[in-house]
């Protein structure tokens, strides 16, 4: 029985590990300063903005916002589970990984082994389709029909495309050979039982596409209806291996033929995808007949700078598209840019690709509409701006949009267009000029020293936290800052700084890649990810006197908030003793 993986054990071996030798036997590193540089693995980029930390054992690319450790690192570049990505870090290093005992739910030996077998039967069954399509007696029409659709034999091979025979029993009758399996077979959705008790293949008489995961492993299947009756499409439903907004069909062949991706096409069904390889136009994906998730675009993002969705241009198409522009919001990091390409009715990407060729529809692509164009076009088309009335409603309806964007250029920029939109464009331009003077008033007041303080344009809890994320040792050098102090002050985000900062000053953190694992499944996680991912423009040699800096701004506003509760109470009301003695205490540090 295999329990949880010690805390303790994970920390030490993130202290044993370089986290530059294991990024540099997957990527070269070029040493740079005191950090080390490549080309972003994660997306395509000619200019190296992919940085490396042994200091701090932490990698970040400032091109898509990848990062994190060394463990974060195997599971993104070999696609590792977490548990994999620490055995392979306990391999290098010559240790064994130890279990815990656990009252609590644990993953066994037989939960492990039972989800090879998952994957080994999926496997099984994905080439018993393949041989039904040469082999069955009845496959001449789901030949015939492939070749109606234009695709070669070698394409129907590549993308390891089968038959579902039509009989009720084919699947059943072929891997059903115990209970257990049988059992298996209905746990995986390849067999499905009615009310009475009869058990029968879920796929019958389809054409079969493989859904392959990230790592290449076959988990769930689209089937293509050949006669009348039932769903055109049909896909495996959920299953313990099989989450279909979390996967993409095609995602893994995309990576695996295309490392570095320019660009990732989001189409809306398995034909177009194949349809598209087989000219040769190898990066495209689709959703399993969902609407893509936020989920979906948070792992595209991670392997492109450019997301085109390309939709029919139907109401049916565009709805579609709004979907996608709407989960995208909370995950759109500055950097990333989406875009929506929409085809002439009656079109899709298959039918397009055969009609225009390659070229042409990678021009069209290129020429994709922006997605601050498409959102205002949509919202445009339900309120009016002619009146003031129409431009306010505009406003009301897009401002809760606007504020979900992760990226602050992002972010920036619809507010700008909802500025031009709204008539008070020169407003908007005349609070970011007033914004910026004061940034460097700010600035200069404090001495060139403290410019970079002003440009990060951070509350000082953000800048506190950052600096301590980087620097956790400051939690134990610098005494006179205790974050402690401010429980229960009420100010954003100082509950997060706390717990962060007890963390670093009890268990003696070293390094980022600590922080980072230890807060890997905490609610918060990703506001410490949107800190992370921002540019750091504090220098290193700053940093110290900006934390210490930060704490004693962050206790000025909470002397001032505290004072002011207490003097407006005085005013309606007599002071407690207790109460009278805190007001004369907080006046007094104030003063000081």
């Amino acid at each position: 029985m295999a329990g949880k993986i010690p805390r303790d054990f994970i920390d030490d071996l993130l202290s044993r590990t370089d986290v530059v030798d294991i990024v540099d036997s997957r990527v070269q590193l070029k040493k740079a300063g005191k950090n080390y540089q490549a080309c972003c693995p994660f997306h395509n980029e000619k200019t190296p903005s992919f940085t490396v930390s042994q200091e701090k054992q932490f990698y970040h690319c400032f091109g898509c916002g990848a990062h994190g450790n060394a463990i974060s690192f195997l599971m993104e570049f070999d696609r590792m589970e977490f548990v994999e990505a620490i055995e392979e870090l306990a391999k290098i290093n010559g240790v064994e990984v130890p279990r815990e005992k656990s009252s609590g739910p644990i993953v066994s030996e037989q939960a492990k082994q039972q989800k090879h077998d998952d994957f080994a039967l999926m496997e099984q069954v994905t080439r018993f389709f393949q041989h039904q399509l040469k082999h069955h007696k009845n496959s001449n029409n789901a030949i015939e029909y492939l070749k109606q659709r234009g695709l070669s034999g070698e394409i129907v091979k590549q993308w390891e495309i089968g038959f579902a025979p039509s009989e009720w029993d084919g699947v059943l009758s072929k891997f059903g050979t115990s209970s257990d399996r049988i059992q298996q077979l209905l746990d995986l959705k390849l067999v499905t039982q009615n009310d009475k008790g009869k058990r029968y293949d879920f796929f019958r008489d389809r054409i079969m596409f493989p859904i392959r995961d990230r790592r290449g492993r076959v988990v769930g299947f689209g089937g293509r209806v050949l006669a009348d009756g039932g769903p055109k499409y049909l896909n495996s439903p959920e299953t313990r291996i099989f989450h279909k907004g979390q996967e993409l069909f095609g995602f893994y062949q995309a990576k695996s033929k295309l490392r570095q991706l320019d660009y990732v096409m989001v189409v809306e069904g398995y034909m177009d995808v194949v349809a598209l390889s087989q000219f040769d136009i190898n990066n495209a994906t689709a959703a399993l007949g969902t609407a893509t998730t936020p989920e979906h675009l948070s792992l595209l993002m991670r392997s492109t700078s450019t997301i085109v969705c390309c939709y029919d241009g139907d109401r049916a198409g565009r709805d579609a598209a709004w979907r996608a522009l709407e989960n995208a919001l909370p995950v759109l990091k500055d950097g990333v840019s989406m875009k929506f390409l929409f085809l002439p009715d009656g079109e899709d990407p298959d039918t397009m690709v055969r009609k225009v060729g390659k070229d042409a529809l990678e021009s069209m692509i290129q020429k994709a509409q922006p997605l601050s164009h498409f959102f205002y076009e949509s919202m445009l088309k339900q309120y009016q701006v002619g009146s003031p009335e129409g431009k306010l409603a505009l406003k009301t309806a897009v401002k809760p949009l606007i504020e979900k964007v992760l990226g602050d250029n992002q972010r920036a920029l619809l507010e700008e267009e909802l500025a031009k939109h709204t008539g008070e464009y020169d407003r908007f331009r005349l609070q970011q000029d007033i914004k910026l003077a004061n940034s460097k008033s700010t600035a200069a007041s404090q001495g060139s020293r403290f410019q970079s303080v002003a440009k990060t344009e951070q509350s000082p809890t953000r800048m506190l936290l950052r600096l301590l994320l980087e620097n956790p040792h400051f939690a134990r050098e610098c005494e006179d800052v205790n974050p402690t102090v401010l429980t229960g002050s009420g100010l954003s985000g100082i509950d997060l700084l706390i717990e962060v900062y007890r963390y670093c000053n009890q268990q003696q953190v070293q390094s980022t890649a600590q922080i980072i694992e230890y807060f890997r499944d905490h609610p918060h996680a990703s506001v410490i990810r949107k800190l992370l991912i921002k540019e750091q423009l504090v220098s290193d040699e700053d940093a110290k006197k900006v934390y210490q800096g930060s704490f004693a701004k962050l206790l000025d506003w909470h002397f001032d908030s505290r004072i002011e509760t207490l003097l407006s109470r005085a005013r309606i009301q007599k002071l407690s003793e207790e109460e009278k003695a805190e007001l004369t205490l907080l006046m007094k540090e104030r003063k000081n």
